[in-house]
């Protein structure tokens, strides 16, 4: 028995015994260490073999701010389609688009996709509003003190900006709207985070804020978040006003090369288009109004540290087709809230940096926010060859035969 194991070994006896709790075990010994006495008691307690847990790219006090209780870590199939060419605000030149996923096909369709980009030019795309919001709920006596509160607010914002401002280097106070439901007050709070997401400083910034509120007025704070953020649940002020980053991507692709590439018209797939994506989920009582954006997005979230419970946000997109007065296809996609960061949180894990790396993207960006603007270009192109792929599939009645050839 190695000294490490032997560490753990003592450490996983020490919790049995009640001396201590699983969250302690950073406080006696390195994490790797933690990590593995924890694995000892999930292993004799369930039964369950989880050596391979065990088996990580990196050293686990590198991932202490991102979880808890660590285990060990499991591992999720990367590929990449590609490259593609991109003609983006922050973003330009030939990219590989690193994904992270279980689902086959999944990548081979989205390179299908990026294939008929290049030969059409290249995909266009721009970030077309930037800001992550965070909207607390003040209760006040009635309707009167809450037109009070809207006036103050209105009157105030330089006060709030410069407490907001005050607790990061980085982000910048955009704007605060309000919003009234009774004697509820709703603030919903817009900044520039830069480079990173910017949930947890857009979080802080807005705590400050609101006791300057408290200190002012007589609004009382009910809840920093009052969900109309709107963080990690679909929310239709998400699709208009956006969070995160509001971007697009399109691209016209001529006749033959949909007829040769993709085997069926631009006709046909402006029709599906319409009739799935935009009928149909419509009669859904859709939030997006698309094919399957959700599955380039999470495959790029998790290839590069993002939050993946924000894919709900990510995938609120609308993809349009039409065809052109010269009879060839266009295509776009607008995603309204993609919430993504180059610094930050999950991207600091070495696979995750990786991914990043791979598109060029790591780390802040020069000047700063452009970085994260070229990583949702990349995202945007990505969803953009996915859903012309499945459209055309579609078209062609290739869909079923493509996941059958692939074993999927």
């Amino acid at each position: 028995m190695t000294d490490a194991t032997a560490a753990a070994a003592e450490l996983a006896d020490r919790v049995r015994a009640g001396d201590l709790r699983l969250h302690e075990l950073e406080e006696h010994a390195d994490a790797d260490t933690a990590a593995t006495a924890r694995r000892l008691l999930v292993a004799e307690e369930t039964g369950a073999d989880v050596d391979v847990l065990g088996e990580y790219a990196f050293d686990a006090a590198d991932a202490e701010p991102n979880i808890e209780n660590m285990v060990g870590a499991v591992q999720v199939p990367l590929g990449v389609a590609g490259p593609v060419s991109i003609d983006g605000g922050a973003l330009s030149g030939a990219r590989y688009l690193p994904m992270a996923t279980t689902e086959g096909a999944l990548v081979a369709s989205i390179n299908r996709g990026c294939s008929v980009l290049n030969d059409a030019g290249g995909a266009t795309a721009r970030v077309t509003k930037s800001g992550m919001t965070r909207a607390p709920v003040f209760r006040v006596d009635d309707v009167a003190e809450a037109e009070a509160l809207v006036e103050w607010v209105r009157d105030n914002e330089p006060a709030l900006r410069e407490a907001a401002e005050e607790t990061t280097s980085h982000g910048e106070l955009l704007d605060v709207t309000p919003y009234v439901v009774g004697n509820n007050v709703f603030l919903r709070f817009r900044y520039d985070t830069k480079d990173a997401m910017g949930m947890n400083m857009a979080t802080i910034a807005t705590g400050e804020a609101c006791d300057v509120i408290e200190e002012s007025t007589d609004a009382s704070l009910v809840a920093l978040s009052g969900n109309l953020c709107s963080d990690k649940k679909p929310a239709a002020i998400n699709a208009v006003e956006g969070r995160g980053r509001s971007v697009a991507a399109d691209v016209e692709i001529p006749r033959g090369v949909v007829e040769d590439r993709l085997h069926t018209t631009p006709e046909a797939i402006a029709e599906i288009n319409t009739r799935k994506n935009l009928v149909g989920s419509a009669k859904a009582g859709s939030l997006g109004f698309n094919a399957h954006v959700a599955n380039a997005v999470a495959a790029m979230f998790l290839a590069t540290g993002q939050d993946e419970a924000q894919v709900v946000e990510g995938a609120n997109a609308i993809t349009t087709a039409e065809t052109t007065p010269d009879g060839d296809l266009y295509v776009s996609v607008s995603l309204a809230s993609l919430e993504v960061g180059t610094v930050g949180g999950g991207t600091k894990l070495p696979t995750q940096a990786a991914g990043l790396a791979v598109l060029g993207v790591r780390g802040g960006g020069e000047p700063a926010g452009t970085n994260a603007d070229a990583l949702a270009e990349s995202i945007a192109v990505g969803a953009l060859a996915g859903e012309l792929s499945l459209l055309a599939a579609l078209g062609s009645r290739h869909l079923s035969s493509a996941h059958a050839d692939l074993g999927r």
